[in-house]
């Protein structure tokens, strides 16, 4: 069974990918087999993931679950409080486990309060969504958001060990799904034009495609967090999208009752800092009309009110990759090819959000 599972060697543990993973996540929990083992989940995985993942794996029948609710609005301190205390109340010492089960806010709040519980204890990310699978599970960053801002306090720690299942992509809805392959079409668009090409034209909604998708995106974000793990340079790469999609992500979700997923804010973002590229960074006319095409025929996104823009940019700034008032991007000098610490200013900013809502009424 094992020759149907890809492994990656990040640079304190492990990732492994395939649907006959949990025949290694057996194997592995044996060494914790006197520890106590934690379960963390909210209601999609706790329905739709955990019974399967139990009766395959019999270690995690004596396993504590902890549910909390989902929802980027549940990535707070005030959550992470909730779980120390219930780590506490049920005795977990140092050599406890917690196994994040879930999506991006699942491994991004359960890895920051294992971090940092008892100044830590072992977790592992066994990713249920897309987005968790291809980037929030792997690279090591955990962290909770503050007042809304995305993921402002938090630190660097590799899980223990990361297990990915593509099979629990069959649990998502469509929205879902199209979050997670916002990054992998950033990841395509950073470092690998004929990934790219693939994505384009649609890889997920057909199931023998998500492991070589899956696969690939872990690949070039591996390969880029090794050289550079803490993000003091190749890492901010993998910004591409994201100083303005943070911006628009955290827009909304404290502006709007039905905010939007991860994915498609950096969807918004990534048209947004591909006219930038196009201005400033030697990215093609055809280039641009390509990528803004390929990513409206995925994502129905929404107008930006001109009103929002100088939020928007307020939100930029409080972007960690910042450096005093300058706005730091990471952009594209061609379709697979990307440069970073590109200073912005506020008209081009402006400018890229004008461009959207043209891009958007046209579509």
């Amino acid at each position: 069974m094992a020759h149907q599972i890809k492994t990656f060697k990040t640079n304190n543990s492990e990732i492994y990918v395939g649907n006959d993973v949990f025949v290694l996540l057996n194997e592995y929990l044996f060494s914790y087999e006197k520890s106590k083992i934690f379960l963390l989940v909210d209601e999609n995985s706790l329905n739709f993931c955990a019974t399967q993942l139990i009766f395959k794996v019999k270690l995690l029948e004596k396993a504590e679950i902890i549910e909390i609710e989902s929802g980027e609005e549940n990535k707070t301190i005030d959550i992470c409080y909730e779980l120390w205390k219930t780590l506490a109340d049920y005795k977990a010492d140092r050599n406890a486990l917690l196994i994040n089960l879930g999506g991006g806010v699942i491994t991004d709040l359960g890895g920051f309060v294992a971090s940092t519980y008892k100044r830590g204890i072992d977790f592992i990310n066994i990713p249920t969504t897309l987005l968790a699978q291809i980037d929030a599970s792997v690279g090591g960053k955990v962290g909770v958001d503050l007042n809304g801002l995305k993921n402002m306090v938090g630190v660097f720690n590799e899980p223990n060990a990361v297990f990915v299942c593509p099979d629990f992509l069959k649990t998502l809805d469509k929205r879902q799904m199209l979050s997670g392959y916002a990054e992998a079409l950033k990841h395509a668009l950073i470092a690998d034009v004929n990934y790219w090409n693939e994505l384009k034209n649609g890889m997920l909604s057909d199931a023998t495609f998500w492991m070589k998708m899956i696969t690939t995106s872990i690949e070039i974000k591996n390969n880029i967090v090794l050289n550079d793990p803490k993000e003091n340079g190749e890492r901010k790469l993998l910004n591409f999208g994201h100083t303005i999609g943070h911006a628009v992500e955290t827009h909304y979700l404290i502006n709007d009752e039905l905010p939007l997923l991860h994915g498609e804010a950096v969807a918004v973002g990534m048209i947004c800092e591909s006219y930038i590229s196009q201005q400033i960074n030697g990215l093609t006319n055809d280039e641009l009309e390509e990528i803004t095409s390929a990513i409206t025929s995925f994502y129905k996104l929404p107008l930006i009110q001109t009103e929002s823009y100088i939020e928007l940019i307020e939100l930029m700034k409080n972007d960690k990759k910042n450096k005093k008032t300058s706005l730091n991007f990471t952009l594209l000098n061609t379709i697979g090819s990307a440069t970073i610490n590109h200073e912005v200013d506020n008209n081009m900013i402006v400018s890229s959000l004008d461009f959207y809502n043209s891009v958007i009424k046209n579509n």
